[in-house]
């Protein structure tokens, strides 16, 4: 075993978020350390990325913006839709001190109250009646847990849509539709297939040949997917479809739910309520990492019945769900679903009213629902060109995991008017650069 610097031996003055801040020790700020650190105990591939992107090192955030340890900030539009709430929002925050003060995790024992108040606050505001609540880590972990609840009922026959996204652990990468990550790891889950997304009458032809086995996994806009938006009454048709044929549907609602389409969930749009709900992202208020499974009692049942089916060491800890239940409060409280449905417009018009005055041709498309929106560039070679003339202007977007033509936009909900238009302007600045090397 061997370290590079003794992490507390040297700091460097003035490298601080705001005036209260502690100086950071020199081990945390220094890019080529970090980056020898990231090659040894990471891999080459995240160290090679991170090079690619500047070796930017990032110690602070606050609101909209990240810090780096040089003392550039960066407008957040990315975080894979953590952020509805922003970096660090003070109630969350507050929360989850109270929380570490008094109790941060449990003996899993006894009964323990924040995890009783989170889950009776999201199944509050969740659609008709999920009301059974299974805390976990993360969203991948809220899949798994969907898919083993069906599997308890008999669902085997798993049904996936195209570019459909729902994790990486085993039984999630079965259902997300991607072969470069697939392909290392088959065998995966058996009697998977996949269905075009937004194709109502596919997906009722593969129930109907699985009758009684069916389990279809979707989500009401594909996030990973390129922001792919559903026609008019298809998850609908696919409600109907799977009481039909007898099958179970979950919804994936792990980027889409609380508010971030301008709705508490995606599937409000037709109202619809799933059998099973995945939930994440942003429950976590930003904080710490926090999703659910919910379910409806008759669902629930097999889980409700042993509570040891299905169990997790840390899921249900008292810090997280003290995170999950003042994030939910704060979304409620401070009309953060209304503030992003109209935030969402306000962006969506912007960004295509600067498309239009700068470079039309350089983009395909833009789309997007609330604080999901995609930009999605007529050539391939575009998409690197734009986000890295972004970012090097202080700007933070995402590609998009099951759509690399796409970058996508996942800002926060507590964006101000003078955010949205610094955005705006850098846009126009990065896409009337790329236009002239073009």
């Amino acid at each position: 075993m061997s370290t590079d610097v003794d992490a507390g031996a040297e700091v460097v003055p003035g490298v601080e978020a705001d005036a209260g801040a502690d100086v950071v020790p020199r081990a945390e700020v220094d890019a080529e350390l970090i980056g020898r650190r990231y090659e040894r105990h990471f891999g080459h591939g995240k160290a090679s990325l991170a090079r690619m992107l500047g070796a930017v090192v990032e110690t602070h955030s606050e609101g909209a913006w990240v810090t780096a340890a040089d003392g550039k900030r960066y407008l957040d539009f990315g975080g894979y839709g953590v952020f509805i709430l922003g970096h660090r929002h003070p109630r969350v925050v507050e929360a989850v001190k109270r929380q570490i003060d008094r109790h941060p995790l449990a003996t899993r024992v006894f009964l323990e109250p924040v995890t009783a108040a989170a889950a009776e606050a999201l199944a509050s505001v969740s659609p008709g009646d999920l009301d059974c609540v299974h805390f976990v880590n993360s969203g991948a972990e809220a899949t798994e847990a969907g898919i083993k609840l069906a599997r308890a009922h008999g669902r085997t026959a798993l049904i996936t849509t195209e570019r459909g996204y729902h994790g990486k652990t085993l039984g999630a990468l079965s259902v997300t539709a991607n072969r470069q990550y697939q392909q290392p790891f088959k065998p995966l889950l058996p009697d998977t297939s996949q269905v075009p997304y937004g194709d109502a009458v596919t997906l009722r032809r593969a129930l109907a040949a699985r009758p009684g086995r069916g389990c279809v996994i979707l989500e009401p806009v594909q996030g990973e997917g390129g922001v792919r938006i559903p026609p008019p009454g298809y998850l609908r048709e696919v409600a109907d479809a799977c009481q039909e044929f007898g099958a179970l549907l979950i919804v994936d609602e792990i980027q889409t739910g609380l508010g971030r389409l301008g709705t508490w969930w995606g599937c409000e749009a037709e109202g619809i309520v799933p059998d099973i709900m995945l939930v994440g992202k942003g429950l976590s208020g930003g904080v710490v990492p926090a999703a659910a499974m919910l379910a409806r009692p008759e669902v629930y049942q097999p889980f409700g019945r042993d509570p040891i089916l299905h169990t997790s060491t840390f899921g249900a800890s008292p810090l997280a769900c003290a995170a999950a239940l003042a994030a939910v409060e704060t979304i409620r409280d401070e009309n953060v679903v209304e503030r992003a449905a109209a935030l969402g417009e306000r962006l969506l018009d912007g960004i295509r009213r600067t498309v239009a005055d700068r470079a039309p041709w350089l983009i395909a498309e833009v789309r997007g629902r609330g604080l999901l929106i995609a930009l999605q560039p007529a050539e391939q070679r575009f998409v690197g060109e734009l986000l890295l003339e972004l970012m090097d202007r202080g700007v933070l977007l995402n590609h998009s995991l099951n759509a690399s033509e796409v970058l996508r936009f996942t800002p926060p909900a507590t964006l101000t008017e003078d955010e949205v238009q610094l955005f705006l302007t850098v846009l126009g600045e990065a896409l009337t650069a790329v236009a002239e090397r073009a």
